[in-house]
């Protein structure tokens, strides 16, 4: 199917010419936007060798879409097959409730179409736990804050599509464990063990046993986990996402082989936090659904800077036991063996779905987060992005296909750009996956969903060219957003002081 032509405005454009200046090893891997038919889309995959399905016509829910079709969760009826995932729009106010562009994105995942939204945001548990001072806190004292975002996200979505009937929408909760900066930009880590690499990556002293959470620790996060989630449904969320992903504290503790105690060592010990928490929030809540957003594997930690990303020496750690879902004597590959013997587990201690994703975005974004332009402390691209979504897309079939009774959500969509909805619509029709989801593309896109199901067609001005200005902000203590495509965010003074540190960037390389 021919593409019109890219319109990009004059400045995004000017802008995507100095970026392609200063960073030239960008561009040597075509930009999405330059694949102007499906059949050059489908050339470049098999030029990289790439196995995924593609549809060659996208279908409106009228047309019978499989992205259109209803599944049960739970118990509840979600009316499609798209997912809103959870974002940090480090953006709250120092206690913990929403500002106005917190409440603006909520209500943006309203108006998506989008019949499942996944936490919406990731709210810590515990005030040390916040990944930066703008981190929406699930405790007592902002239970009103919290119900102000349910309360926006459900009344957009029903001025929009007028029933919200098949709508589900969760909380994340989270504790950010060695990424945790509750007070200022500054590092106050929490970690369930001493990791190496990520201990040299972080400026962590590996000598300093303080910043190791006790088991005693421990079973106090594990309360708050649980009173978290009895006030999320008491407010009126439908599920809770326990939060197990990205290099946070409950999946550090995934891979947490060095660590001695109940919370440590063997699969049942790394595991252990993770799962008391679900089997207690279980019980004391047991018509609450529960959810797990699950980094599936690992890699290695990358080395930062202006270069092209290379991961941390590791050859003294072989064979490497200190990821999960890792291979041991290849740590740059992945090994669903130990994820798949989770996934197993949770389904049994009654998880209804798990939100596939992988990596951390802090130490090897590349994997975690495809994208053409890295953030500020990222690296240039070390294979073309579309192999980093094809990897995910992969594992995650892997796994549908191990566990075909979970429901899964996958994750890693947004670099397909143009091509999202084809690939999209083909994995669920094929049945390589339940639920797509989707990240930044909803930061300057977020009608997406019901575009596509309505019409057919998306607003190729709105679409993500990942230009990771939405992790730049943030990783400078500013507040998250689509500064280049998002009218509400470029004209925010934050909007010059993300420019300037991309330019210091350029200027740095």
């Amino acid at each position: 199917m021919e593409q019109p032509d890219l319109w990009i405005p004059l400045p995004l454009f000017q802008e995507l010419c100095q970026i392609l200046d200063g960073h030239t090893a960008v561009a040597r891997f075509p930009k999405i936007a330059q694949l102007k038919t499906i059949e050059a889309f489908r050339d470049r995959m098999v030029e990289l060798e790439i196995d995924l399905p593609i549809d060659e016509a996208i279908q409106t829910a009228a047309e019978g879409s499989p992205l259109a079709g209803s599944l049960e969760i739970g118990g509840r009826i979600v009316g499609n097959r798209w997912c809103i995932h959870p974002m940090e729009g480090w953006d709250a106010n120092p206690d913990g409730s929403p500002t106005e562009h917190t409440l603006r994105r909520w209500h943006n995942f309203g108006l998506s179409g989008a019949k499942l939204i996944w936490g919406g945001e990731a709210a810590a548990v515990q005030r040390n736990g916040r990944a930066n001072p703008g981190q929406i806190l699930a405790v007592q004292e902002n239970r009103e804050g919290l119900a102000q975002l349910l309360r926006v996200t459900l009344n957009a979505h029903r001025e929009a599509f007028d029933t919200i009937d098949d709508l589900l929408v969760g909380l994340q909760l989270t504790h950010s464990g060695r990424y945790s900066r509750p007070n200022s930009s500054h590092l106050e880590p929490r970690i369930a063990y001493h990791h190496p690499l990520l201990d040299e990556k972080c400026g962590i002293d590996p000598d300093d046993p303080t910043m190791i959470v006790s088991d005693e620790d421990v079973h106090q996060l594990i309360d708050d986990f649980v009173a978290a989630a009895g006030m999320a449904q008491e407010i009126g969320f439908q599920f809770v996402d326990i939060k197990s992903c990205h290099g946070y504290l409950l999946h550090e503790f995934l891979s947490a082989t060095p660590r001695t105690g109940e919370f440590g060592g063997n699969f049942d010990g790394r595991t252990k936090l993770l799962t008391t928490i679900i089997r207690r929030v279980r019980k004391s809540y047991p018509d609450l659904i529960v959810g797990v957003r699950l980094s599936v594997f690992d890699t290695l930690p990358y080395v930062a800077g202006q270069e092209v990303g290379e991961p941390m020496k590791y050859d003294h750690l072989l064979p490497y036991s200190l990821g999960f879902g890792v291979e041991a004597n290849d740590p740059q590959q992945y090994d669903l063996t130990e994820s798949i013997q989770l996934i197993r587990q949770l389904r049994n201690l009654g998880v209804a779905m798990i939100n596939v994703s992988c990596g951390s975005p802090y130490a090897n974004p590349h994997i975690q987060r495809p994208a053409a332009f890295p953030p500020s402390d990222g690296y240039l691209p070390p294979e073309d992005p579309l192999v980093g979504v094809a990897r995910q897309i992969h594992a995650a079939y892997e796994l549908k296909q191990a566990v075909p009774e979970m429901p899964l959500i996958g994750s890693g969509y947004t670099y397909l750009q143009d091509y999202l909805p084809h690939v999209a619509q083909a994995v669920v029709r094929q049945g390589w996956i339940d639920f797509v989801g989707l990240g930044r593309m909803v930061l300057s896109y977020p009608e997406l969903p019901a575009d596509i199901l309505s019409s057919g067609q998306m607003k190729r001005k709105q679409i993500c060219r990942t230009f990771s200005d939405c992790t730049t902000g943030p990783r400078n203590g500013l507040i998250s957003g689509c500064y280049p495509l998002d009218s509400h965010y470029r004209n925010l003074p934050e909007a010059e002081q993300v420019k300037a540190i991309k330019q210091q960037m350029r200027t740095d390389s």
